[in-house]
Parts: structure tokens; sequence; C-alpha cells
């Protein structure tokens, strides 16, 4: 496996490849669900990079970037041992040679500043022009997202089809742990209580899909329990939604292919997840 640092050396190697490449955009720290997108991307493609940068971008002013982990060598080890062929980890400068304050941005409209994005103004122009960027220097044929973040994945296909990129945006499962606990790096910030307490969020999320499953159920009415049940197991609510799968907009009564969607705070940890599903009319 190659490690690039620099922008030059990456774009060297690229122009060599013949074969058909998977990008899987991350920010480094990596875990278990970050080597499942690599094992998905192998399947796609005949080798696969791995970018690993801590984009300053998609933070806020009051956010973790300064402490974000940096685990670079042990995430080469892994990756290597995965069987990725490349790991891109460029250098602010390489992304942003003119600085933040003056990089050309990319903005998906409607989607962006909802949810998440209403919480962490400005989080999803970071992802998308980081995105956008990572798309046009490695060239990718196919890119893996998984579905935990499933707001970014779905900015990400509007962006996509929006600037007419020739790049296919596979999804992969949410990977969990066994007590159900979406895996993410920010997992590590929990305290052994809060950890403890976390996978009532996926719980509680799976109680709230089956009922609102059933027909003629009061949706409104549903959403308020289930985050009276978290605030209750000790966590401070963010949004509890059901949206449209596409558009991430206010599901209506005909809408068939839906997604439940939370953040809430466990301590200072802000955890998120999501449930899709489908109802029949």
């Amino acid at each position: 496996m190659q490690l690039f640092k620099g922008l030059e050396e990456l774009r060297g190697w690229r122009k060599q490849q013949t074969q058909s490449i998977a990008l899987v955009p991350t920010m480094g720290n990596l875990h278990e669900g970050h080597l499942k997108l690599v094992d998905l991307a192998k399947r796609y493609a005949d080798k696969v990079v791995v970018s690993i940068f801590v984009n300053p971008m998609q933070f806020g002013k009051n956010e973790d970037l300064d402490s974000y982990p940096r685990t670079l060598d042990a995430d080469c080890q892994a990756l290597a041992e995965r069987g990725a062929a490349a790991v891109f980890a460029p250098q602010v400068s390489d992304i942003y040679p003119r600085g933040l304050d003056v990089q050309t941005v990319i903005e998906v409209p409607q989607i962006s500043d909802i949810l998440c994005g209403a919480s962490r103004p400005g989080h999803f122009r970071g992802v998308a022009t980081i995105v956008a960027k990572l798309f046009n220097m490695v060239q990718p044929n196919f890119a893996v997202f998984g579905e935990k973040d499933y707001q970014q994945l779905q900015v990400i296909r509007l962006m996509v089809k929006d600037l007419s990129l020739p790049v296919d945006i596979i999804s992969a499962p949410t990977e969990r742990a066994q007590d159900g606990l979406a895996l993410s790096s920010r997992n590590g910030y929990l305290s052994a209580s809060e950890r403890a307490c976390a996978p009532q969020l996926y719980a509680i999320l799976q109680q709230l899909q089956a009922q609102l499953q059933r027909a003629g159920v009061d949706v409104a009415k549903l959403l308020a329990e289930a985050a009276q049940q978290l605030t209750a197991a000790g966590f401070k609510m963010d949004y509890l939604e059901l949206r449209r799968q596409s558009d991430l907009q206010p599901a209506e009564a005909n809408d068939q292919d839906l997604v439940l969607l939370v953040a809430a705070y466990l301590g200072t940890t802000r955890l998120i997840d999501n449930l899709t599903f489908s109802r029949h009319a």
C-alpha cells in the first residue's frame, strides 16, 4: 500500500492507473465501520484509495477540530491489512492553498441547512466542498459512504447529480456494536456510564419505527413520546424527525420511502443515528 501526502505524487500515481478506482473519504481515527467501507469498495473497483483528512471547513467554531483524534500510523496499518491500494493524507495547505476565508465553496441548497445543518451551520458546505475536491484529485469511478451519516450521503448524492460528476456513489449499511450503538469515531469521547446508556438511542428508534409503520398513527405524537423517552434516559435532544429519504423534506401522508433521523447529546458528545424504511400506501 502506498501513502501519498502531497497532491502531485497522488496525481502522478493516478495517471499510471488503468484499472477502476474507488474512493473512501474519511477523517481518520478509523474503526470497523470505516474498514467495512473499504471491503465494500473492493467489490466495485480494482483498487481502493482511502483519503484521511480532518477537514477544518466542516467544523464549527466551538467544535472538536483541535481535539479530533489523529491516528495516521494505526490507520495506515489497518488499511494495508484490509487491502487498500493507497492512502491520500494531504496537508491543509494542499486542500486550501489560498486559505479557508477565500476558498471557493459548494452549497447544496434546501438539504444543507436542515437537521444537522441547522445545528451545525456551514457543516455541509464544508462536506460538499471537500468531497468535490477529493473527487477532482483522486478521480475515482466509485465513492463509498456510510449510511450512518445519512444527511451527508444525500447531500453528496445531490451534489454529484447537480454537477454531473462522473462518480457512482455507493452506500454502506451502518456498522454497529453488539449492543446496537452505531460505530463512530466520537464514541471514544463517551464516559463509561454514557457508553452504557448510548445504545438506548437505537433501541428507542427501532421501537418508534415499528409504531410508525402501523396505519393511521399520529406521527407527531409518537415522535414527541420517543423524544421524551430519550430525554428521560439521559439524552439532551437536538432533533428527532421523520423525513422523505430522497431530499429529507418533511414526510407527507403519501410518501413511502422514509427515514427516521435523530441527533442527541450524551454529556458533551453528539450522537446521530437513523433508520430507513418503506411505508406502503
